[in-house]
């Protein structure tokens, strides 16, 4: 089964390295990282081709793009999204919750690419944008806290424990 894993940075990309490592070597991986991460393509500990995509929401030193530098950015980054799932031909779609996940959310569901959403769990007291955009949107064909608690307000939601 081909699998495509979104990486976000940092914490995004160690959670998705851990499920990868628990899925184990019997899957085909395929990677997306956003255009500007130089690390987490080095971190990769099972092979796999990567693909780059503009990130649409990008958090630096405490600011995060407005809502009209997002609006500005999707189109380009759906683009991309459709491209690379053209590309790869994945059975699923995984990400632990940066906004990378949201292009390729709309495009997967347009294309009937079962969608797994599993919020970070760096998201303790309330989930992030992304995950409500993606819940409310019924976006995702399977949708994972890592948090029990949040599943009295998302009772569509799945817990399955944490992956850190």
């Amino acid at each position: 089964m081909r699998l495509l894993i979104i990486l976000g940075a940092g914490g995004h990309t160690k959670q998705m390295l851990r499920l990868v490592d628990l899925l184990g070597p019997d899957y085909d991986y395929h990677y997306v990282v956003a255009d500007y991460d130089t690390v987490s393509e080095h971190k990769l500990r099972r092979p796999g081709p990567v693909y780059r995509i503009l990130q649409p929401r990008q958090k630096r030193r405490g600011h995060t793009d407005s809502t009209f530098t997002v609006l500005r950015k999707m189109p380009r980054a759906l683009w991309q999204a459709w491209r690379i799932l053209r590309q790869a031909r994945p059975q699923a779609i995984i990400g632990a919750g940066p906004s990378l996940q949201i292009p390729f959310a709309l495009v997967a569901k347009a294309l009937h690419i079962p969608m797994i959403f599993i919020e970070t769990a760096s998201k303790v007291e309330s989930l992030s944008f992304t995950a409500r955009l993606i819940y409310r949107l019924h976006l995702a064909d399977q949708f994972y806290v890592q948090w029990q608690h949040h599943l009295q307000s998302y009772p569509r939601a799945r817990y399955a424990g944490r992956l850190l």
